[in-house]
């Protein structure tokens, strides 16, 4: 037990500790803000109540980041086991959204924009993150549902060759004989209930696929729950593939840069390469206008200093 707390402890200190500069800063804030209650607007501009606010720190979009990933390991890790958790997710993000900007509008000072070419290591985590979703959801729906051993009892085991589900709640429960339970396993004298007949009632049924105690591999599992194992793997393996199939499918139709955006990027660079040859094209003229058209061309094409001379010249005229 105090094993168990010990753990809680521990797992729950560290989300107080991503909460503890938050409050630190709402503190500080309502503080320097019960300055401008006191003080008109005269004395107490609005550039300088923002000017008293908190700094955002280089960490500070680091919680923000850390929140999201968290919550998408959740949802995706195991969506199987609580398929309603997306659609709770998208209802905190909305409310996210709202409170995120009243944040960065009435907490921090405006932050200094800076480039960036993507969310850089956090993209990564994210691909991971979504792979190993896959795996993990593969193995909840075959190891915590009943659809693998139903159906391979319905195409394999069904005793009358049906495709019924007749007969599986008794195929899927073994055998056990209650005289074989350890003396200190065995219930006290008193616990079982009135109708209980030890003399009558010998055995008892549980989940599972073993032999039954008067078989010489008693208590071992059947060939049915080998076969059963390997349909779960097989099922796993064909799950991971289909899915990955999709994902890449779906990635390469829908681009990361769409093609229209492309197109302009490349007519950005022609127009600044036209640009940069008209403007070597005309130094060149006013240069030859200047020394004469009889004599050399001296200056150097600045865009294409590996074309000769007399090329550009000849181009020129």
């Amino acid at each position: 037990m105090a094993t168990r707390e010990h753990n809680k402890s521990e797992t729950a200190f560290p989300g107080s500790l991503m909460k503890l500069p938050k409050v630190i800063f709402w503190l500080k804030n309502w503080w320097s803000s019960r300055k401008a209650r006191s003080h008109p607007e005269s004395l107490y501009s609005r550039w300088e109540q923002d000017n008293d606010l908190q700094n955002f720190t280089q960490l500070g979009l680091f919680y923000e980041y850390l929140e999201m990933v968290i919550q998408f390991g959740f949802i995706t890790l195991f969506v199987a086991s609580f398929p309603l958790a997306p659609l709770l997710a998208l209802f905190n993000n909305l409310v996210e959204v709202r409170v995120d900007a009243w944040k960065f509008t009435t907490q921090f000072k405006r932050p200094v924009a800076s480039k960036a070419h993507s969310i850089g290591a956090w993209e990564e985590i994210l691909n991971g993150v979504a792979v190993f979703s896959v795996v993990t959801n593969a193995f909840i729906v075959a190891f915590t549902s009943d659809m693998i051993p139903r159906l391979v009892y319905m195409y394999a085991y069904q005793p009358d060759g049906e495709v019924t589900m007749r007969g599986y709640i008794n195929d899927s429960l073994s055998v056990f004989n209650i005289s074989a339970f350890r003396p200190e396993n065995r219930p006290d004298d008193g616990e079982s209930p009135s109708w209980f007949n030890s003399s009558v009632i010998t055995t008892c049924r549980y989940r599972d696929y073993r032999y039954p105690p008067d078989h010489e591999k008693q208590y071992a599992h059947t060939m049915q729950f080998w076969h059963i194992l390997a349909a779960k793997l097989a099922f796993i393996i064909i799950m991971e593939h289909v899915v990955f199939l999709v994902k890449f499918f779906v990635a390469w139709m829908i681009p990361d840069v769409p093609a229209e955006v492309k197109a302009r990027v490349k007519r950005e660079r022609y127009l600044v390469q036209e640009y940069l040859h008209n403007y070597e094209v005309e130094k060149l003229r006013l240069q030859l206008s200047q020394h004469g058209s009889g004599q050399e061309c001296t200056c150097t094409p600045m865009i294409y200093p590996s074309i000769a001379k007399h090329e550009v010249l000849s181009e020129c005229l």
